[in-house]
C-alpha cells in the first residue's frame, strides 16, 4: 500500500476507532481483548483496496465485528476456567454517556451480563441491529449467515434479552440517590440502614478473578449481601474510601484502600432501591477506571 493510501487508510480508521471500540467492547464486555480486536482490524484494514469499499465505516464495522465473534469464541473457554463470577470490565465514561439513554443502557453492567447468555452469533447480531441498528443484510455479511438466518436469530436474541433485561428504566439521578444512601451507611456500619437501601431480592456478584477475595458465587437476599458487605469491610485494617464516578454510563462508586483503587461497585436501581450489585475487583479489570474511555453508536 502507498503512503497515500495508508494515510487515507489511518484517516478513516482514526475517525471511526471510538464506534469500533465500542462494537467490540459490547460484544466482548472486556476493554483489553476489545483493543486486541481493533488492532487486528487495522491490520486487516490496511490491506484493503479502499477504491474498492462502497461504505468505509460499514466494512470497518463488519470486519470488527468478525474478529470480535472470533475473540468471543476463545474467550468462552477462557470463563469456563475462570474463579468465581464473570463480571464485565468497567470504564471510566464521559457524563456525556449517562445523557445517551441508549448508549447507556447498552453498557450498563446488567444488559452486558444478560449479553452473556446469548451465543457468540446471537450476541454479535444483537448488537448490531438493537444498539448499533446496522441492516439485517450488512449483518449477514458480518456475521456469514443469510439475511433470513440473521432476522430469524435477532428475533430470538431480542426474546431472550427482553425477558432478563431490567424492568424499570432508571434515571441517573435516582442511581445516584441509591448509591448516596449506600455509601453512607456502608461508611458508618449501619446494617438496619444497609437493609434499607438494599431491595430484598437483591443479589450480589463480586468478581475477584482469583487474584482479590471475593465471593465464590451470586449472594442473594438482603441480609446476606448485608452481612458480606459490612463483614467484608470490618476485616480491613486500613483506610477505606467510596468515592462517586460515572461507569459503563452509569453511577458507580470507586473504593479506594489505603489509598489505592481496591475496586468498582456498579448497581442496578428498581423502585428506588438497589436489586443488583456488581463488584468488581480483579485488578486486571481495573486499568480502565482511571481515565475516560469515549464511547459513542455513532
Amino acid at each position: 500500500m502507498s503512503d497515500q493510501a495508508t494515510g487515507a487508510a489511518t484517516e478513516t480508521f482514526v475517525a471511526h476507532r471510538n464506534l469500533l471500540f465500542t462494537v467490540a467492547y459490547e460484544m466482548l464486555g472486556s476493554a483489553a481483548d476489545a483493543e486486541d480486536v481493533l488492532q487486528e482490524t487495522w491490520l486487516r484494514w490496511v490491506e484493503v483496496d479502499l477504491e474498492q469499499v462502497r461504505d468505509q465505516r460499514a466494512y470497518l464495522v463488519r470486519i470488527t465485528t468478525r474478529q470480535s465473534l472470533n475473540r468471543l469464541r476463545a474467550m468462552s473457554r477462557r470463563k469456563e476456567a475462570y474463579v468465581g463470577p464473570w463480571l464485565p470490565e468497567p470504564l471510566l465514561t464521559a457524563p456525556d454517556v449517562t445523557e445517551d439513554a441508549l448508549l447507556a443502557e447498552s453498557v450498563s453492567m446488567a444488559l452486558m451480563l444478560v449479553l452473556e447468555t446469548l451465543s457468540p452469533t446471537e450476541r454479535a447480531v444483537f448488537v448490531l441491529r438493537e444498539v448499533f441498528d446496522v441492516d439485517y443484510d450488512e449483518i449477514a455479511a458480518a456475521v456469514g449467515k443469510s439475511p433470513a438466518a440473521v432476522r430469524q436469530i435477532a428475533h430470538r436474541a431480542r426474546k431472550h434479552v427482553d425477558a432478563r433485561r431490567p424492568r424499570q428504566t432508571v434515571s441517573a439521578r435516582q442511581t445516584r440517590e441509591a448509591l448516596e444512601s449506600f455509601r453512607r451507611v456502608l461508611e458508618t456500619g449501619d446494617p438496619q440502614g444497609l437493609l434499607d437501601v438494599l431491595a430484598p431480592d437483591v443479589v450480589l456478584m463480586s468478581d475477584g478473578g482469583g487474584i482479590k477475595q471475593a465471593a465464590p458465587r451470586p449472594i442473594a437476599g438482603a441480609d446476606k449481601v448485608a452481612r458480606f458487605m459490612i463483614g467484608g469491610l470490618g476485616k480491613n485494617k486500613s483506610p477505606i474510601t467510596l468515592a462517586p464516578t460515572v461507569v459503563n454510563g452509569s453511577p458507580a462508586l470507586v473504593v479506594h484502600l489505603d489509598g489505592e483503587i481496591d475496586g468498582i461497585m456498579a448497581v442496578r436501581v428498581e423502585d428506588g432501591r438497589i436489586i443488583g450489585l456488581y463488584y468488581v475487583r480483579n485488578p486486571e479489570k481495573l486499568s480502565r477506571v482511571a481515565s475516560e474511555t469515549r464511547l459513542t453508536l455513532r
